[in-house]
């Protein structure tokens, strides 16, 4: 009987185990500050990689890495880049066609001189406050660029 029991307890705790896994990278916030190109384009994709591997994302753009969300970006937020002719933009929007939410720092439109206007349809500018429940909540993953 104690083998029985034992057992099955093992077979719990392994099934129970990567639930927990699943569970904890439910959610991804990526911070983008970098002006390169090829940077912001690779947090991109692994952006988009944690979303096929089932977490939430969340962009947060700050600095130069905002102009990504101007309706008028500066070419190197839309040239495309080896090895698949994908722009830093352009797979931002993907991202938010995913289910991904997308947001400018709070200082980055006042800092610039621009209105909410300037930015791509669906992407906001940050609340501080949420930000930072959405950094503390538990199994968030942090990435930063």
């Amino acid at each position: 009987m104690r083998k029985v029991l034992t057992a099955a307890a093992l077979g719990l705790a392994t099934l129970a185990a990567p639930a927990t896994q699943a569970e904890e990278a439910t959610k991804m916030v990526t911070i983008l500050t970098s002006e390169e190109p090829q940077t912001q384009l690779m947090s991109m994709v692994l952006t988009m990689q944690s979303m096929q591997a089932g977490a939430g994302a969340y962009v947060l753009l700050c600095g130069p890495a905002g102009d990504l969300a101007l309706k008028d970006a500066p070419e190197a937020a839309t040239a495309p880049q080896p090895p698949k002719g994908m722009s830093p933009q352009l797979l931002m929007q993907k991202i938010m066609e995913q289910g991904a939410t997308v947001e400018v720092c709070a200082i980055y439109l006042p800092g610039k001189g621009v209105a909410q206007e300037a930015l791509l349809d669906g992407i906001g500018a940050a609340k501080p406050p949420a930000v930072a429940k959405r950094l503390l909540a538990d199994g968030t993953r942090i990435m930063s660029f």
